[in-house]
Order: structure tokens, then C-alpha cells, then sequence
């Protein structure tokens, strides 16, 4: 009689992407923290559009690379846990309290963003290993 042991790297793909998205967030968003005042006193930022749009494409591809290595449930989970946790962790110390409305719009976008990636990469991959000879 043997105890079953999980087999633990079953979440690698997920903690690893989970990973790398608290990274890019630090890359991209982490450093800038500064909010600009334009001449009509309106205040913007404190991200630019540049830095949403590299965030953006570093985790598009490492999604799309997780995915369609069969790992699309991982690739959701693991970007939507990272940024949410990473959104959490930068905006917390904002004191309107309103930062949690931040987070779960970036949790429900993160979400909703990497699953049709994933879902698209998975689309392409069966079409692409269907068409492919089989090889022996």
C-alpha cells in the first residue's frame, strides 16, 4: 500500500507564467509611479501607453507560447493570478481605497484577454497538427 503523492509539476506551467507576469509588470509598469499634470490640470497616468503595450505583448507571447505547448488552462491561470497579484500589490498603498476596482478589472481583462489567446493558439495548433503528415 503506497500513498498517492501529487505529482507537483503538474502547476509548474501555471506558477511559472503566474511568475513571469509579476516580472513584465515590474518591467513595464513597476518603475513609473509618477503622474503627470498637463498645462490644463488634468492629470494623466501614471502609465504610458508604451508601457500597457509592451506589458501587453511580453505576456501575449509567453502565453501563446505556454498554450501551445498544451498548456492553455495554465497560461489563464497563471497570467491572471500574476497580475492580479502584481496590480494588488502596487496599487494597495493608494489611499482613495478605490485600487480594488482597479484590480478586478485588471483580473476580469487579464482573464478574458489570455483565454482568447489561448483559445486561438489552441484553434490554430489542432487545425496546423491536423494538416501535418504523419511521420515515422
Amino acid at each position: 500500500m503506497g500513498l498517492h503523492r501529487p505529482d507537483l509539476r503538474a502547476g509548474a506551467p501555471a506558477l511559472v507564467l503566474a511568475g513571469v507576469s509579476v516580472v513584465a509588470w515590474a518591467a513595464w509598469l513597476g518603475w513609473d509611479q509618477h503622474r503627470e499634470v498637463r498645462a490644463d490640470g488634468s492629470v494623466s497616468g501614471p502609465y504610458e501607453a508604451w508601457q500597457v503595450a509592451g506589458l501587453a505583448a511580453t505576456l501575449l507571447a509567453a502565453v501563446c507560447c505556454t498554450a501551445a505547448r498544451g498548456h492553455s488552462a495554465a497560461a489563464v491561470a497563471g497570467t491572471t493570478a500574476g497580475l492580479t497579484l502584481a496590480a494588488y500589490v502596487d496599487w494597495s498603498g493608494e489611499a482613495s481605497g478605490l485600487f480594488m476596482v482597479g484590480v478586478v478589472l485588471v483580473m476580469a481583462g487579464s482573464f478574458v484577454a489570455s483565454a482568447v489567446a489561448t483559445a486561438v493558439v489552441s484553434a490554430l495548433t489542432d487545425t496546423l497538427g491536423r494538416d501535418r503528415p504523419l511521420t515515422r
